[in-house]
């Protein structure tokens, strides 16, 4: 699963400080955590990072999760 391009753009919009929380969240760096958002990496959809991004962002899980395609793989 992914992030949406609007909750990755709110992850940008509320840098550094959700960046440093979200790096706390997963245990990582925020070096980390940049790599993680360039790629839209699944980590981010991971239940520590998204309650950390709703809660910095305050978008909804429909607005932070990207919806899967009919053809795109489990």
């Amino acid at each position: 699963m992914k992030l949406t391009k609007r909750a990755i753009a709110s992850i940008l919009l509320h840098s550094p400080d959700i960046k440093l929380k979200l790096a706390l969240a997963l245990g990582c760096s925020e070096g980390t955590i940049n790599r993680y958002i360039r790629e839209n990496d699944d980590n981010l959809t991971k239940a520590a990072a998204l309650e950390v991004i709703r809660k910095e962002t305050g978008l909804k899980d429909s607005d932070i999760l990207a919806k899967r395609s009919k053809g795109s793989q489990i």
